[in-house]
């Protein structure tokens, strides 16, 4: 069949085709045959597989190898949050595989379990009741003190943090981590993949009056954050917001209870990471790409930030897919599909250099084509061979015509070279859509 005539009919056939095959040969059969990827050309159980060569900034230099070389006595399977963490602390930065077997929580026990003694919400929200408190000053006292407490209690609990040369791999097609953040901080050669992340509710969510003309609600944790790190390689992960999105929380002093912050961040100084094949669903602000315009920030990552996203699907998501600063971004052959909730895919950030091609955009009728670029800082970028709903669309030209007050500028002043297969960007709905996310290799 001619596929550069026939899309659609040639990926129907490829993919009933291939799962047939999968059937018999496994899950990184069905991905090798729809696509042909390097990265998953590797033979071997997912656990040992390496990041291929030339396969985005994670291939740079040392590239990114994990804990593939990991010892019999280094692999460890868990099946509980408490094993999982203690696996990450055993071996120090010996070469480690973890393979999560089904779903591990933790926040097993409830948000009650980490409030500390005294804490009483209902006393909080009479405490700083803006028609008692007032919008001009933030908020303190005892059950602000307690607050943060709790917060400091479940912080300790949720965040599991991953050594050096570490491979955590989902096993089969229901492997995933909920209410946790993945830390991932100054250590060099990690790879994740094929894990459910759902995002971690903060359970004790700050008021700040300040925040804004009618106060806001501020929380913490991510799915996932790579700060100072290097050579980390995320593939094969589904993040959403589970069994809590936004639409369930609740509202107190006119605003919404806000318990989610981002599904992914890649902030101070970290380098080199490649995230691939990977579901951002149903969720707000996604991923952060340098968190800060400050000085103190940029000082820490200018020159650094390089990341590669392909072949991602990003899904009723707000915004930031990715917002970027400073970093060196390279956004490929993803595919990202509007709903009504939609603010815009690519914020343009302090010395920010996007390059944002063969990417493919679904909109619905009411979201204009301009905004899928956002502007937040003069930052040139190239966005080159986009389609929009099936048409190949010059994303900087329309933005620039639909919203002429954020006047963006072309050329980021670099040219990406550490790709693998570059796919048609009409092709690019049929094949991520079917390929990317959890539960796609065992």
């Amino acid at each position: 069949m001619n596929t550069q005539k026939w899309h659609g009919h040639a990926i129907a056939w490829s993919v009933t085709a291939t799962r047939r095959t999968a059937a018999l040969m496994g899950c990184t059969a069905l991905v090798l045959a729809v696509t042909g990827t390097p990265a998953q050309a590797r033979s071997g159980e997912p656990a040992r597989q390496t990041l291929a060569a030339g396969d985005g900034w994670a291939s740079a230099g040392t590239g990114t190898t994990g804990g593939s070389a990991a010892k019999a006595d280094r692999i460890h399977t868990v099946t509980t949050w408490a094993e999982f963490r203690a696996a990450l602390a055993a071996d120090g930065s010996a070469p480690k595989i973890i393979k999560v077997k089904g779903t591990i929580d933790a926040n097993a026990d409830g948000c009650d379990s980490f409030a500390a003694p005294g804490y009483d919400f209902d006393r909080y929200l009479a405490d700083y009741d803006p028609a008692v408190w007032g919008y001009d000053q933030v908020v303190s006292g005892e059950q602000e003190d307690l607050r943060a407490a709790s917060a400091a209690n479940q912080d300790t609990a949720m965040k599991a943090y991953v050594p050096a040369n570490t491979t955590i791999v989902g096993i089969g097609r229901d492997a995933g981590i909920k209410g946790a953040s993945l830390q991932i901080k100054d250590v060099d050669n990690v790879i994740v993949r094929n894990l459910a992340f759902e995002s971690p509710l903060d359970c004790f969510p700050q008021w700040d009056p300040t925040d804004g003309d009618t106060g806001n609600w501020n929380s913490e944790y991510d799915s996932a954050v790579v700060y100072g790190a290097t050579h980390v390689w995320l593939d094969h992960n589904t993040f959403t917001d589970g069994d809590h999105p936004d639409s369930s929380l609740p509202t107190y002093y006119g605003r919404i209870y806000e318990q989610h912050d981002g599904e992914l961040d890649i902030v101070k100084g970290a380098d080199y990471v490649t995230a691939s094949w990977n579901v951002f669903a149903d969720h707000d602000k996604t991923i952060l790409i340098g968190n800060s315009d400050s000085a103190a920030t940029a000082a820490v990552d200018r020159g650094h930030l390089k990341v590669t996203l392909h072949h991602n699907l990003f899904t009723g998501l707000v915004e930031r897919a990715p917002r970027v600063r400073f970093g060196q971004v390279d956004s490929y052959n993803n595919h990202f599909v509007a709903d009504a909730t939609y603010s815009y895919s690519f914020g343009i950030g302090m010395e920010s250099q996007l390059v944002a091609e063969h990417n493919a955009f679904t909109l619905p009728d009411s979201v204009g084509t301009g905004k899928i670029l956002k502007k937040w800082k003069e930052a040139p970028l190239t966005a080159a061979d986009n389609y929009v709903n099936g048409v190949r669309t010059d994303l900087i030209a329309v933005h620039n015509a639909e919203i002429p007050a954020e006047t963006l500028q072309s050329g980021a002043g670099w040219t990406p070279v550490l790709r693998t297969k570059v796919d048609p960007p009409r092709a690019v709905p049929g094949i991520v859509d079917h390929r990317a996310g959890a539960g796609k290799i065992c």
